[in-house]
């Protein structure tokens, strides 16, 4: 009798653990599908992927892919609650120059939401000089505004995982913009300013699902990233496309180049990211938004 009162107790008690641990990965569940929108490694489609994987072997590009200083993420995000995504090397983290300045735009309105920043002229002004023309000066700025490790602390919270080990790493700022010393390399690829094209559209995709800020906000934030002051890259190459808007933010250093953005053109909404390692690297990203648009909007 007093063996099957032990059993029962232990019967118990690993339905009440199990019991928890359903309860926990429900809740881990509904956090990484905040607003009840999908995930984007979820949402693989099969058909943009060939139509992708085409353009790039038309314009030349799969040595660059097969050695990884390519990577390229397309998503179709005319239907937000159903998000196309094809990729290449997408989860593949290169040095990004400038494009980790979209975390800290990210990291400034975190903390502006969580009131401890305000978004005041100053302030507004910084930031859009950061993003829309790329100042070093306004981002370093900016960075100690919301602070590193606090934006290392954000980029890597359960709440966005814009920096995840498991997943190629991400988004990294681990130094200042200017000629001072990294302070915090990136523990995968020991980079100073690094991204994988898949985190950066994953920035893109929260903003436009609301799942970053308020919608007041949420039009802030946006504001500063359309209008791009410096028109090369993914810019350069949409200008002969009527009514389209750019929503972006690139970078180059040297061999390396990276362009992201959403483009908006009538009833077609898409993200777009590319990051490169190579001379040419811009002109690359130049030439290949015209197809990709094309692509995505048949009708222009």
């Amino acid at each position: 009798m007093a063996s099957s009162g032990k059993c029962g107790n232990s019967i118990f008690m690993i339905r009440t653990v199990l019991i928890f641990v359903i309860a926990f990965i429900a809740q881990c569940v509904a956090a990484d599908n905040k607003g009840g929108y999908p995930l984007l490694r979820d949402s693989h489609d099969a058909s943009l992927q060939q139509q992708l994987e085409g353009v790039m072997d038309v314009m030349g590009y799969h040595k660059a892919i097969n050695s990884q200083r390519l990577a390229v993420v397309l998503v179709d995000i005319t239907d937000l609650k159903k998000p196309r995504v094809a990729e290449i090397n997408g989860d593949h983290m290169i040095y990004a120059a400038s494009i980790p300045k979209l975390a800290i735009l990210l990291g400034a309105f975190i903390e502006i939401r969580e009131g401890n920043l305000d978004l005041d002229e100053e302030t507004r002004k910084s930031l859009t000089e950061m993003i829309r023309y790329s100042s070093n000066k306004e981002a370093t700025r900016m960075l100690n505004l919301v602070g590193k490790e606090r934006l290392q602390e954000i980029l890597q919270s359960e709440e966005f995982m814009l920096y995840d080990p498991e997943a190629g790493g991400g988004l990294w700022v681990g130094k200042e913009y200017g000629k001072s010393p990294a302070y915090q390399r990136d523990p995968l690829r020991n980079m100073s300013h690094g991204a994988n094209a898949m985190q950066v559209a994953r920035v893109y995709y929260m903003l436009e699902t609301g799942q970053i800020v308020d919608d007041e906000l949420q039009r802030e934030m946006k504001a500063m990233l359309g209008n791009p002051g410096i028109k090369h890259k993914f810019v350069k190459g949409l200008e002969d496309f009527p009514d389209v808007a750019i929503y972006r933010k690139s970078g180059s250093w040297k061999q390396w180049h990276g362009d992201s953005a959403i483009v908006e053109a009538g009833e077609t909404k898409y993200i777009v990211v590319g990051l490169a390692e190579d001379p040419n690297g811009g002109v690359w990203l130049s030439r290949m938004i015209k197809p990709i648009h094309k692509l995505m909007v048949p009708a222009q």
